[in-house]
């Protein structure tokens, strides 16, 4: 039995700052080993990452370069360390099994998000000889069924945190469909995060080139690699090409074209200030959707147009707003510049404001809101009217991420509650509720008339969430780390102070990195801040509350003398935002 309390799932904060980092190539399969035993190793592991000494022919290791992330032991996260610290910080028996079920759980939720298998869900070849490429809209069950008659080439276009393996499996079913079509294409992605099979099988069976580029902050080869994508574009435009469009989160930073005048120095600030702003994603791209000329519809309307464009694209945005998601390039735009002139006036934006954008920024902003600059194009445009030329297929996102969590919880014998997948805000104000549940669940447990009056759930339970929270800092804040390690940071700090044990609170991120770390997020239990504390007599080092008070996680949770507290996963070659766990037995 799966338990939805949807109202606690929306925002619960409005102060924000995105720390969104990374993704990497693909090792999911890597995760599924997880769950499937007698194998002895785990690719979810907090203190060292690891890959199983095989996986699928499709998910292989990193890149060489990435090698030193990955090591052979197995499972160390289940061994007992000795120490001289208190019976009050060692885990307890149920807290290391919890710990390791925590991570099974969300190793399904990423292997789940598998965009390759997103993809497989949604487009595939006709099974007879008519040579049709079908896509299938998971969401309506519309079906669109593309000729090969009507088509003399296919461009194949991708950007985001999982690009090289959407492109990939784009492309192969492409060649299933039609064997003989002239396939060409651009993958932008992040630096080192194609794999060594990607990198070869793309341009040498596929004509797609990998461009590799900056993220979360664009740079100047994002910038060249973009041009390449619109240029290519418009010089295959017309009505027998077809467009095939990967898009998935991080595409913001990685499909970049400041709009004249401005500059990729113009972008970078005021990506900064948005940041610095605490705005949520959603409200930073209806303001960076104008400063771009591939952003908000216009890679759609403006450089493929009149072609046909499908667009695959695997959400990171809370909600799934298409148009948001790497700021709409195929979507039509919904807000305006009225929209984004009302934003700079509420996150101190604006001239003389707290977070002032560039000057260059602000007068485009000023253009545009007198009309003396053309607007985003919106479902009028002719690329969005006609029917057939444009299609937005949302091929995964958080929800079922979550949804399989909970499957997972379930068949390790726990209940289920799912809060939903729209969580937002603080992240140490989400972790306090979040250890506000397991105290009235662990309540249950101490009052059993409670516990049939208002039980939340049998136990043991799992409660479990998705979503993107926040950080915000301020200029003094030094640390280093994430917003689930935030997370992590604050439950510690909770469960330690409401003596709470046989709880374990396992948040991450869903591409793998959390944060400027190597940390994917982290895991901890009520003695987690007494283990830590412990194990720093006459070593200096900033204590649980020290260390939250300058956003410094990372640095206090690796410092676990039994290193269970950070979870490192690697890349996984998928982003759909963030999942939390919360075991209470």
């Amino acid at each position: 039995r799966v338990v939805v309390l949807s109202s606690v799932a929306r925002s619960i904060s409005d102060g924000h700052l995105r720390r969104r980092l990374a993704r990497g190539a693909a090792t999911l399969t890597a995760a599924a080993t997880l769950l499937a035993p007698p194998h002895a190793c785990s690719a979810f592991h907090h203190g060292a990452s690891l890959v199983p000494a095989s996986t699928s022919k499709r998910f292989i290791r990193p890149p060489l370069e990435h090698q030193s992330l990955f090591t052979p032991p197995c499972r160390r996260y289940l061994e007992t360390t000795t120490t001289s610290l208190g019976s009050s910080s060692k885990q307890t028996e149920n807290e290391r099994q919890m710990t390791d079920d925590a991570l099974r759980i969300l190793a399904k939720a990423i292997e789940s998000v598998n965009p390759a298998a997103a993809i497989q869900n949604c487009v595939s070849a006709s099974e007879d000889s008519t040579r049709v490429l079908v896509v299938t809209d998971p969401t309506s069950k519309i079906e669109m069924r593309y000729k090969r008659e009507d088509y003399e080439e296919v461009v194949v276009i991708s950007f985001g945190k999982a690009s090289s393996a959407m492109a990939l499996t784009t492309a192969e079913i492409l060649s299933q469909a039609w064997p003989d079509v002239d396939i060409s294409g651009i993958a932008i992605v992040k630096d080192g995060h194609a794999t060594e099979e990607e990198s070869k099988t793309l341009p040498g069976n596929f004509n797609i080139e990998i461009r590799e580029a900056s993220h979360p902050l664009p740079d100047e080869r994002s910038v060249s690699a973009t041009q390449e994508v619109l240029e290519l574009l418009k010089s295959k435009a017309n009505e027998r090409t077809l467009v095939m469009c990967c898009i998935s989160g991080g595409g913001s930073a990685l499909l970049t074209s400041p709009r004249a005048p401005l500059t990729l120095d113009d972008i970078a600030q005021t990506n900064a200030c948005l940041l610095g702003s605490g705005m949520s994603i959603d409200k930073m791209n209806i303001i960076r959707k104008r400063l771009d000329d591939a952003k908000g519809g216009r890679l759609a309307a403006h450089a493929a147009h009149p072609s046909a464009v499908v667009s695959l694209i695997l959400s990171d945005v809370v909600g799934d707003p298409l148009d948001l998601i790497a700021s709409g390039p195929t979507v039509p735009d919904s807000s305006n510049w009225q929209d984004a002139s009302d934003l700079l006036g509420k996150f101190g934006l604006g001239r003389g404001g707290e977070y002032e954008l560039p000057t260059k920024v602000l007068d485009v902003m000023e253009q545009g809101l007198k009309g003396e600059i053309e607007d985003t194009p919106g479902e009028q445009h002719p690329s969005f009217v006609t029917k057939g030329t444009t299609a937005n297929i949302l091929v995964g996102n958080n929800e079922r991420a979550v949804l399989s969590a909970a499957h997972e919880a379930e068949n390790l014998g726990y209940s289920p509650i799912v809060l939903g997948c729209t969580v937002e805000g603080e992240a140490g104000d989400v972790a306090g509720v979040y250890t506000s549940i397991a105290e009235q669940l662990i309540k249950q447990r101490q009052s059993p008339g409670l516990s049939k009056a208002y039980a939340i759930a049998k136990l043991p339970a799992a409660v479990i969430a998705g979503g993107e929270t926040t950080v915000t800092l301020d200029p003094a804040s030094s640390g280093k780390g994430g917003r689930n390690q935030e997370i992590g940071l604050v439950a510690a700090l909770n469960l330690q102070a409401k003596g709470l044990r046989d709880v374990v609170v396992a948040s991450v991120g869903t591409d793998g990195t959390d944060g400027p770390t190597d940390a994917a997020g982290a895991v901890v239990d009520g003695g987690t801040i007494d283990r830590i504390e412990g194990g720093m007599e006459g070593k200096k080092h900033l204590s649980g509350k020290e260390a939250l008070a300058v956003h410094d996680a990372y640095s206090f949770l690796h410092v676990d003398a039994n290193g269970t507290s950070l979870i490192r996963t690697g890349p996984t070659g998928t982003n759909v935002a963030d999942v939390c766990v919360v075991l209470v037995k």
